[in-house]
């Protein structure tokens, strides 16, 4: 049974078109192919989607992904099916992301209509506005839901929000029940949530995220390592060091310095191969 597709979304698509279809006019049932293209659809009516000998429900929100050369049914439940689409080429290089033929997109759905509008906009005027348009819709599809992936978030909405709440709050003070507010569950679901979801509690998982970030500082930028600790949230020096520590392995200035100094080493073998070499001369040429 068809239930999944393979996306590889390393590069960019090639939009060949986008727009709003409307369908049903001309009978309750319709079939089609694409032999070169894969085909987005994001749903505004209810039906049915036959892919091989898979029948996917169609609902208003959900958002369907057919393969090149797929044989689809669509089979509607009113005389107007409005949709929005998109048909594009995929490069089919790098990693293979494995997402459902059919999903609900749930909270997404506004986003991700408000994404394919631009496509239809861009496709007319700019093929590489519309080509980044698509790519992002394609991206987030891939985080609807579990694909056989173990993403943080990825499992659970109330789960993808609490993360996205970490994320772009991470330089604030957090606290679990303020978390729970914002993902609107409650505090002992939450917990459940990420441990389900992350293997952490949520006091431990936010400690890695603020040493990640607080790692990636470290090593790409000459800020002081005071204002990183600000920035990650934990403006107290002693805190930040134990948590580096716990969480990298080193001090902060240790995880700077350490890397300043692989650098050097990799720069000095990459530089040994151009020292001159001086030949001494052989007895040969001394007479």
């Amino acid at each position: 049974m068809t239930q999944h597709v393979d996306l590889t979304l390393d590069l960019p698509p090639h939009v060949e078109n986008a727009g709003v279809g409307v369908h049903g006019f001309a009978g309750p049932h319709d079939v089609f192919r694409l032999p070169r293209l894969w085909q987005l659809h994001l749903y505004g009516y209810s039906g049915t989607l036959e892919l091989g000998d898979s029948r996917h429900p169609i609902r208003p929100g959900h958002v369907s992904l057919v393969p090149p050369g797929a044989e689809v049914h669509f089979h509607y439940d009113a005389t107007r099916c409005e949709h929005l689409y998109a048909h594009f080429r995929l490069p089919g290089v790098g990693e293979r992301r494995r997402v459902p033929v059919m999903q609900d997109a749930g909270a997404d759905a506004a986003v991700l209509t408000g994404l394919l509008r631009q496509t239809v906009a861009a496709s007319a005027q700019s093929s590489a506005r519309a080509s980044a348009e698509l790519w992002t819709v394609l991206w987030r599809t891939t985080g609807l839901t579990a694909a056989g992936e173990n993403r943080p978030g990825s499992r659970h909405p109330a789960l993808r929000t609490a993360v996205a709440h970490i994320e772009e709050h991470l330089a604030e003070p957090l606290s679990v029940p303020g978390i729970a507010r914002a993902a609107g569950v409650s505090h002992t679901h939450l917990t459940r949530l990420f441990r389900e979801g992350t293997g952490h509690t949520v006091v431990a998982y936010i400690r890695r995220r603020r040493t990640e970030r607080a790692r990636h500082l470290l090593i790409a930028s000459t800020l002081a390592i005071p204002a990183i600790a600000a920035t990650v949230g934990i403006p107290d020096l002693q805190a930040f060091n134990k948590a580096c520590r716990k969480e990298l392995g080193a001090s902060p200035r240790a995880v700077r310095e350490g890397y300043g100094q692989g650098v050097a080493q990799a720069g000095a073998v990459r530089r040994a191969p151009q020292r001159r070499v001086r030949y001494l001369p052989t007895a040969a040429q001394t007479t």
